[in-house]
């Protein structure tokens, strides 16, 4: 039943027509993003500031989505190279552990992608609540409790990816025969089979959902505090804010400040929806329509592979101080020195008449 739907189930070469370009782009892209991250990290961590400062709750998650990440892009990745470089699939690259090759394939590929979402809820949580909230935060969110996280996330991924080692679920190799993943079209199998890939589906969608709606109150908490600065400065006005020259001072912390933090927060919820979304569409298709496997589930892998890229370059290397830095230069400052022009000019006119 399984090569009706699976056509490279048991195929031994890589299917023609496929090149390792893509794959070996997003290789590259994500080990030297993640590697630049953990740079970044250490070089945050052992500053040389004396006392060196706590570590926060953020940085000890941020250090293990990024290690999570890394060992996923690392365990997963040159594998495929490797099939691609010898025109074998995962079944053929070891013909007497085939078998074995594609079930590890696609338990590294299911944990790393179960485990790094859980974490990024972690961080939006962390998110949201030190800014909506930072009395329950300063109390509860200890640095303890963060340094949980990680091996909690494990345990429980652990756990859960392992099912169809136990009969629950299972998994299969898709085309081109490159990679192995969690069977979601399920025909006439056995209804376990359909049940573990909505389970897995579903969490992820979950977990999605919940992703969003704590980026979108932290959003909404970063827009209440630009609101509450800009009626602060219309009540004050500019003047507290000039240098000796006339000019708005840097040191003042203008209203738009928050507003990096804002694109920052959309920009994330948008690129982690979009790469997460095509994988759980196609699961719940195969799962309930029983179609045959197509390229729009590679498609979708490779979607959910994007995570690993994205989250160092999006987490740590646009919140460095170079970076907000350029940031301010190019967006913020000439509409701060916009925003202070027109105000002067209406000043000057109201006083000429």
């Amino acid at each position: 039943m399984k090569m009706a739907f699976y056509p490279c189930n048991s195929t031994v070469s890589v299917q023609s027509g496929n090149s390792a370009t893509v794959g070996g782009v997003l290789f590259s892209a994500g080990l030297l993003g993640n590697l630049l991250a953990l740079g970044l990290l250490a070089r945050s961590g052992l500053g040389s500031c004396r006392p060196r400062p706590q570590p926060s709750v953020f940085y000890v998650l941020v250090c293990g989505l990024t290690v999570t990440d890394l060992l996923g892009k690392c365990l997963v990745s040159p594998v495929v190279l490797a099939a691609y470089a010898q025109n074998r699939s995962l079944r053929g690259l070891v013909p007497a552990q085939g078998h074995s090759l594609c079930q590890a394939f696609a338990f590294i590929m299911s944990f790393f992608g179960l485990a790094s979402t859980l974490q990024l809820l972690a961080m939006a949580l962390e998110c949201w609540l030190s800014l909506g909230h930072p009395f329950f935060y300063q109390r509860h969110i200890t640095l303890r409790r963060g340094a949980l996280v990680a091996p909690a996330v494990g345990t429980f991924t652990l756990a859960f990816c392992a099912l169809p080692f136990a009969g629950f679920g299972d998994f299969v190799q898709y085309c081109p025969g490159t990679w192995c993943f969690i069977q979601m079209v399920s025909g006439d199998d056995s209804p376990k089979v359909k049940g573990y890939s909505v389970l897995y589906s579903s969490l992820m969608a979950l977990l999605v959902l919940a992703i969003v709606l704590c980026n979108l109150g932290a959003m909404r908490s970063l827009y209440t505090m630009h609101q509450r600065l800009r009626r602060h400065t219309r009540c004050c006005g500019l003047r507290d804010r000039a240098g000796p020259g006339g000019r708005p001072s840097e040191a003042f912390p203008h209203p738009l400040e928050e507003l990096d933090h804002l694109l920052l927060l959309a920009l994330m919820t948008v690129l982690f929806t979009m790469c997460t979304l095509p994988l759980v569409y196609r699961a719940y298709y195969g799962a309930f329509k029983a179609a045959r496997e197509e390229p729009e589930d590679l498609l979708a892998l490779r979607f959910l592979s994007v995570i690993s890229i994205i989250d160092p370059w999006i987490f740590i290397i646009f919140r460095t101080s170079v970076f907000r830095m350029f940031f301010h230069k190019i967006f913020i400052r000439p509409l701060l020195y916009r925003n202070w022009h027109n105000h002067l000019c209406q000043n000057n006119m109201e006083s000429s008449l």
